[in-house]
């Protein structure tokens, strides 16, 4: 029996076995020659992954290996990236081509200018420079301060290798090339929202010095609103019970600096109660309608299929803390309406935002910021993977379909916060903390892969 390997596979067991052989020598001067004239004629990116594995490229990102074609390389005897002697294997050069990895240690952005983007090849009587950009490794956005901003705000998008961005496209094709800020290590950059995005939402894309970038399909998701409090969404109440945040508890006046409130919004501790007491739960439940009214499949299904894993499903909403909060409270989001509040357990979540690193530190927001948890970190789906049909399902045989919120003032475990094995207790204190919620939203969190050489 014959078998026949494409030219793929050949090419990627040719350059395993270069490199197999070049781990037994350690030379990286090549003493054959003293070495002449030097040409670069073309750069190939080699990649045993790809379906494209010896590509000709332009650019090269940290850790890649390059095969470089020319000729005169018998002789060469250091090569600089950036300006930053970078090993090769002599091994792996001939008179017309040699291979040579782009150390993780190459300068980027603090390269000096005079050699940045450059392949400097040096022998003993020659030397010749290659313009060649140089990028770190692919750009990443982790999240976005406010995904539902107000036009003319701006907002932070986080990441990493979010260097130089020099255009960023928001959902409808909107594009924003100035007024764009980065910092130098790639962590974050500012931009203005333009009008005229789309309502259907979407990923924004960054065009910086590393290449291009997608965040995840959440941004202005007007679709998948719950509860706005301004006509998108029902606001559900009943009965006179203390806890119940009733429409004339809403508030609308102007709040936040930067990112403002959009109308109407919900106060977790309305203006009628003083304080919280310590040791309570369920101090105060804000709902949407529920059954006859709220209809997720319909309303969800057509943008966010019932087969998407859970982990690219959240529950995302705009959050106000205008002074610090500490120590004590946390919101529990709710499922469905079957909570009797102090639950770490089910079709729930809470959130606990003063606890960081296993510490309360405390926290406080001068403008609404957006809050995005994944539907895997409710505790009913969290240990199984779980597709977005199970919650549609669960919210359809549920006997009280409302969706909601409560503010709960008891002792905070933190083991039930961390999931890991903790002694750690924060006991609950009198609170009169001012906490605000909005834009009450389902989105979905798939993000656009982003290739190098679409």
């Amino acid at each position: 029996m014959k078998y026949i390997l494409n030219k793929k596979y050949w090419a990627s067991i040719a350059l395993l076995g270069m490199m197999f052989f070049g781990m037994l020598f350690t030379s990286c001067d090549n003493n054959d020659s003293q070495g002449g004239s030097m040409t670069i004629t073309r750069v190939f990116l080699e990649d045993i992954n790809s379906t494209v594995p010896d590509r000709e490229v332009s650019f090269a990102r940290l850790g890649q290996l390059l095969r470089i074609e020319g000729s005169g390389f018998s002789g060469l005897r250091k090569v600089y990236i950036n300006g930053y002697s970078t090993y090769f294997n002599v091994v792996f050069v001939s008179d017309n081509s040699m291979l040579v990895s782009v150390s993780a240690d190459t300068p980027i952005s603090d390269a000096d200018p005079s050699v940045r983007n450059t392949i400097r090849f040096v022998n003993d009587s020659h030397e010749v420079i290659f313009p060649f950009q140089i990028r770190a490794g692919k750009p990443v956005i982790s999240s976005i301060s406010n995904t539902m901003p107000n036009p003319g705000e701006t907002i932070s998008v986080a990441g990493a290798g979010l260097t130089e961005v020099s255009k960023v496209v928001f959902p409808g094709n909107v594009e924003v090339t100035s007024g764009i800020t980065s910092d130098e290590d790639g962590e974050l950059f500012t931009v203005v929202v333009p009008s005229g995005i789309s309502d259907l939402g979407g990923s924004i894309y960054a065009e910086t010095s590393n290449g291009g970038v997608y965040s995840p399909a959440y941004f202005n998701f007007k679709k998948g609103i719950l509860l706005n409090f301004d006509g998108q969404g029902s606001h559900g109440y009943w009965g006179t019970s203390t806890s119940m945040i009733q429409p004339a508890d809403l508030e609308s006046a102007a709040i936040g600096t930067g990112n403002t409130s959009q109308g109407k919004y919900v106060p977790h501790r309305p203006a009628r109660i003083a304080s919280f007491d310590a040791a309570k739960n369920r101090c105060s439940e804000v709902w949407t309608a529920g059954n006859g009214v709220d209809n997720w499949r319909a309303q969800l299904t057509p943008y966010i299929p019932a087969t998407t894993p859970l982990d690219k499903v959240a529950f995302q909403f705009d959050i106000l803390v205008p002074e610090i909060w500490a120590q004590s409270g946390f919101l529990k989001i709710c499922m469905i309406n079957n909570f009797n509040g102090g639950e770490w357990a089910g079709a729930c979540y809470n959130y606990v935002p003063w606890i960081v690193d296993g510490k309360a530190v405390g926290v406080q927001t001068t403008r609404w910021i957006t809050v995005t948890i994944p539907l895997n970190k409710f505790y009913a789906w969290s240990k199984e993977a779980f597709t977005f049909e199970t919650v549609l399902a669960y919210r359809e045989a549920a006997t009280y379909q409302n969706f909601g919120i409560y503010f709960e003032n008891s002792d905070v475990k933190l083991s039930n916060v961390t999931g890991n094995a903790s002694e750690v207790e924060f006991p609950s204190k009198a609170t009169s903390v001012k906490v605000y919620t909005d834009n009450w939203r389902i989105v979905p969190l798939d993000t656009p892969v982003y290739n190098d050489f679409n």
